[in-house]
C-alpha cells in the first residue's frame, strides 16, 4: 500500500492499492496512536480505476470523508484526534509513530468488509544522526548531530509549553544541521514556574553551540515558536554572532514572563483577560487580550528589533487568533526599514493559525492556553495549514541553507 516501509515523519508518502475491482468504490482510512495512547483518524472514499488499481497520486477522493479531491497526503494531514481538543504528544524522537493504513469496501458508514491493510512507521531521525542530551552548565536541552560533521548551528526554542520538545530539532538535523533543541523552564533543574527569564542563559547556548567542536563556525542560527520566537529576536537584539533569525508566529514584545539582561529588565506586555470572549462550548477568542505595543511609542515591552543586524525571516499565519503574528511582523520590519536596513522578509499564509508545526503534524485549531489555563481558539483550516506546513518547512531550510552556509 505504501512505497517503502519506513519514511521521515516530514517525507510525503506514495499510496496506492492494487487487485480492487474495476471501478470498485472503496474507503481508506489512517490511524495513529500517539504517545498517550490518543488515536488520530482520517478516512476518504475512492473508485478504482478500470485496471482495479488505486493511486492517490492520480485519484481524487470523493466526497464524504475527511477531505476531497486531488491530495495524495490527505490521509496525513487530515487526522484528527478521536479525543476532543486532543493535542498530538511526541516527546520520544527515537521511537517511530506507527501509521495504519487500511481498505474498506464501500463507502459506508459503517465501514464495510476489511479487503486490505498495512502498517508504516514515521520516524524521525535518520541513521547516523546522533541525539546528545545537553547537560552543560546551566542549560538543558538536546543536541542533534548529522554525521560527518561540522555543520552549521541551529538553537531551536519552542513557547510557553514549556519542556523540552525535540521533535522539530530532530528532524532538522536530518538536512544537514547541528540542531540543539533548548528547554528554559518546567525542564529537570530549570525553574518550573520562573517570575523572569534571564537572557544570559541563552548567551551560555549561544556560546556553547559557537564552542562545539562538531559546530560550524562562527555563524549561527536561531529557530523560535511563539514565544521561542519572541525569545530569539530578544537574542537577536541583544547578543552577538547571531547569523540568522526564523521566528515562527511570534509577537515582538515581551510575553508572559520578564526577561532580564545584565542591569536591564523588560517588563511583560499586560494580558486583559477580561477582553477575552467565550462561546456556548466554552473556547475562548483571546486575540485582543495583549495591549498593541506599537501605539505606545518606546513601549518598554518592545524588544528592540531595530537593532538586529541579522537576516530575518517571519512567518506568520493570517488566521492566527493567539497573536496577531503577520501584524507585529509587518511592524517590526517597518522599525528596521526606518533604520536603512532590508535584513527581513516576511512569508504569511492564508488559513493557518497559531499551531504551526513541521509537516503532516495534526492541526490544532483549539488548545489550551499555557497563562490564562483556558481552551482557546488558535485559528486555522486543515487544508490551508497543510499547504503552510510543507511551503513554510522548506523555507526555513532555504534560509538557514543560506545564510548559515555561504562562503
Amino acid at each position: 500500500m505504501v512505497t517503502g516501509s519506513r519514511h521521515l515523519f516530514d517525507e510525503p508518502l506514495g499510496i496506492a492499492v492494487q487487485g480492487l475491482r474495476p471501478r470498485q468504490p472503496v474507503t481508506l482510512r489512517a490511524s495513529v496512536q500517539d504517545e498517550a495512547g490518543e488515536r488520530f483518524e482520517a478516512s476518504a472514499r475512492y473508485e478504482a480505476e478500470e485496471s482495479g488499481e488505486l493511486d492517490l497520486g492520480r485519484s481524487p477522493a470523493l466526497p464524504g470523508g475527511s477531505f476531497c479531491g486531488l491530495e495524495p497526503m490527505g490521509l496525513l494531514w487530515a487526522l484528527q484526534p478521536q479525543k476532543p481538543f486532543w493535542c498530538m504528544v511526541k516527546r520520544d524522537v527515537q521511537t517511530p509513530l506507527r501509521l495504519l493504513l487500511e481498505v474498506f469496501e464501500g463507502h459506508g458508514p459503517p465501514p464495510g468488509r476489511l479487503l486490505a491493510q498495512g502498517q508504516h512507521e514515521r520516524i524521525f531521525l535518520r541513521d547516523g544522526v546522533q541525539r546528545v542530551p545537553v547537560r552543560e552548565g546551566r542549560i538543558r536541552g538536546t543536541l542533534f548531530l548529522p554525521p560527518e560533521a561540522p555543520f552549521p548551528g541551529i538553537i531551536d526554542i519552542h513557547g510557553l509549553e514549556g519542556g523540552l520538545l525535540e521533535y522539530r530539532a530532530s528532524l532538522l538535523a536530518n538536512y544537514g544541521f547541528a540542531t540543539l533543541a533548548l528547554a528554559y523552564y518546567h525542564y529537570e533543574d530549570l525553574p518550573q514556574k520562573p517570575t523572569e527569564l534571564h537572557l544570559e542563559y541563552f548567551e551560555e547556548a549561544v556560546n556553547y553551540m559557537l564552542q562545539h567542536p562538531q559546530v560550524r563556525r562562527p555563524r549561527l542560527g536561531l529557530l523560535g515558536y511563539s514565544k521561542g520566537g519572541e525569545l530569539c529576536l530578544a537574542m537577536a537584539a541583544f547578543l552577538k554572532n547571531i547569523t540568522a533569525v526564523a521566528s515562527i508566529n511570534s509577537p515582538v514584545t515581551i510575553t508572559a514572563i520578564p526577561l532580564c539582561y545584565k542591569d536591564k529588565t523588560i517588563p511583560h506586555l499586560p494580558w486583559h483577560e477580561e477582553r477575552a470572549t467565550v462561546n456556548q462550548s466554552n473556547i475562548y477568542d483571546c486575540s485582543d487580550v495583549l495591549d498593541d505595543p506599537f501605539q505606545v511609542p518606546d513601549h518598554q515591552s518592545r524588544i528592540p528589533v531595530e537593532n538586529i543586524e541579522a537576516k530575518l525571516l517571519f512567518i506568520a499565519g493570517q488566521d492566527d487568533n493567539l497573536i496577531k503574528s503577520e501584524y507585529f511582523a509587518i511592524e517590526a520590519c517597518k522599525r528596521l526599514q526606518a533604520q536603512g536596513k532590508n535584513n527581513f522578509q516576511i512569508l504569511s499564509y492564508p488559513g493557518t493559525g497559531h499551531c504551526f508545526d513541521p509537516p503532516f503534524f495534526p492541526l490544532n485549531a483549539i488548545g489550551r492556553h499555557p497563562v490564562l489555563l483556558k481552551r482557546v481558539f488558535l485559528g486555522g483550516e486543515l487544508k490551508a495549514y497543510s499547504k503552510a506546513q510543507v511551503q513554510a518547512w522548506l523555507e526555513i531550510q532555504a534560509f538557514f541553507n543560506k545564510h548559515l552556509n555561504e562562503k
